[in-house]
C-alpha cells in the first residue's frame, strides 16, 4: 500500500521520540497570556537521541542538554537512532519537526555518523553534494518558520592510534558542514573538534568511562551518562560562546551534574 506524503508525516510524528524539558513545547499555548517559552529542537542521530529503559546505560547527549539550559528554554529531542540527514527527511521526520516549530525557536542539526554508510543507499550522502543539499533543507525549513537553524558537526567516536592519539572518524563531513554554515550564514558548533580534543585530554583508558562500555559491550560510538553529560556541556558552552543563546540562558557549565539526574523512561 502506498502512503501519501501527509500520511508519512503523520506516522513519523507519532513515531518520533520526544524528550522535553519541564516546560516543554506545549508552552506555545502558555496559560494566562504569559509569553510563550522558546523551544530548542534537536534533529540528529543515536548519539543525541533519547534512550529508553531497555537501552540503559546508553545515553544520548540530548538527554543531558536540558541540565545546562534555563527552564524557560525547552528542549524537544527528535533525534533518532540510525538516521542520516537523508533518511530523517525521507521518513517525514523533518516535516514533523517543522510542524511544531514556531518563530523564535531553534533547530539544532547534527548528522554525519550515518551519512557515511556507503553500502546503504537509504542513508548515504556524499559530503560535498547530497549531504550539503539535505542540510540546506533543515536550514531553509527553520528559516521559513521564523526559527533559527544551528549546525553541529558530529561528536567524535572513541578511536586512538598506536601512539595514543585520538583519531577522527568522520572524513569530509565536518568540513562540508562548516563550508555550508559559512555559505549560508548559519551558526556552527564544532562539536567534532571539541570532542576529539576532550578524548585526547582524557586518554585511552579514561575515555572508556564516557562511552557505553559494559560487561557485555564495548561501544566506542554511544555514551553512558558521564559521556552524554560531557558532550551536552560542550554543546551548551558553544551555544553560549557562539551567541546562539544569551549567557542568561545557559547554566551549570562549571558545575558537576550528578549521573542520577539521567533517567530512562519505559519505551
Amino acid at each position: 500500500m502506498s502512503l501519501t506524503r501527509r500520511q508519512v508525516t503523520t506516522a513519523a510524528l507519532a513515531a518520533v521520540p520526544l524528550a522535553v524539558a519541564a516546560t516543554g513545547p506545549a508552552a506555545a499555548a502558555a496559560p494566562h497570556g504569559r509569553p510563550r517559552e522558546r523551544t530548542l529542537f534537536i534533529a540528529g542521530d543515536s548519539t543525541a537521541a533519547q534512550k529508553y529503559a531497555d537501552a540503559a546505560p546508553e545515553t544520548g547527549w540530548g538527554m543531558a542538554l536540558p541540565f545546562f539550559l534555563q527552564e524557560r528554554l525547552a528542549v524537544a529531542n527528535h533525534a533518532v537512532n540510525g538516521r542520516s540527514s537523508k533518511s530523517f527527511i525521507d521518513e517525514g521526520r523533518l516535516d514533523a519537526v517543522l510542524a511544531a516549530v514556531r518563530p523564535g525557536d531553534l533547530l539544532l542539526v547534527q548528522f554525519g555518523h550515518n551519512d557515511s554508510k556507503t553500502a546503504d543507499p537509504t542513508r548515504y550522502t556524499e559530503p560535498w553534494t547530497t549531504y550539503q543539499d539535505y542540510l540546506r533543507q533543515y536550514v531553509d525549513g527553520a528559516r521559513a518558520r521564523g526559527a533559527r537553524p544551528v549546525l553541529a558537526t558530529s561528536v567524535e567516536r572513541r578511536k586512538f592510534d598506536a601512539a595514543g592519539n585520538a583519531v577522527g572518524t568522520h572524513g569530509e563531513y565536518p568540513a562540508a558542514m562548516k563550508a555550508l554554515a559559512e555559505e549560508e550564514g548559519v551558526a556552527l558548533l564544532d562539536i567534532q573538534a571539541l570532542s576529539i580534543a576532550l578524548w585526547q585530554k582524557l586518554g585511552v583508558e579514561e575515555t572508556k568511562k564516557y562511552f557505553n562500555w559494559t560487561a557485555t559491550e564495548q561501544d566506542n560510538t554511544h555514551f553512558n551518562p558521564p559521556g552524554a553529560i560531557a558532550v551536552a556541556r560542550l554543546v551548551a558552552g558553544e551555544l553560549s560562546r557562539r551567541r546562539v543563546l544569551a549567557p542568561r540562558d545557559v547554566r551549570r557549565l562549571d558545575r558537576e551534574i550528578p549521573e542520577s539526574w539521567i533517567t530512562w523512561p519505559e519505551s
